[in-house]
């Protein structure tokens, strides 16, 4: 099974038409994009998180080094 060809991308784009309508595959297109850049901006805010808790994890294994060094 490889790409479809002309005439299947055509049959394709031929059946959404129908189904959706000229004017309703504008919206669906825009609804997608905005979905996908909304997605981008949830990832790019959580990224610098993931920083942070590793620094908070840092943190905790200094705190428990010290802790055990006291007790020994």
């Amino acid at each position: 099974m490889g790409m479809p060809g002309g005439f299947e991308l055509f049959a394709i784009v031929a059946v959404v038409v129908l189904m959706f309508g000229g004017k309703k595959i504008p919206e669906l297109a825009r609804g997608l994009g905005q979905g996908i850049k909304n997605f981008k901006s949830a990832v790019k805010d959580d990224e610098p998180s993931d920083n942070i808790t590793s620094a908070n994890k840092i943190e905790e294994n200094k705190i428990e080094k010290e802790t055990t060094t006291t007790k020994a």
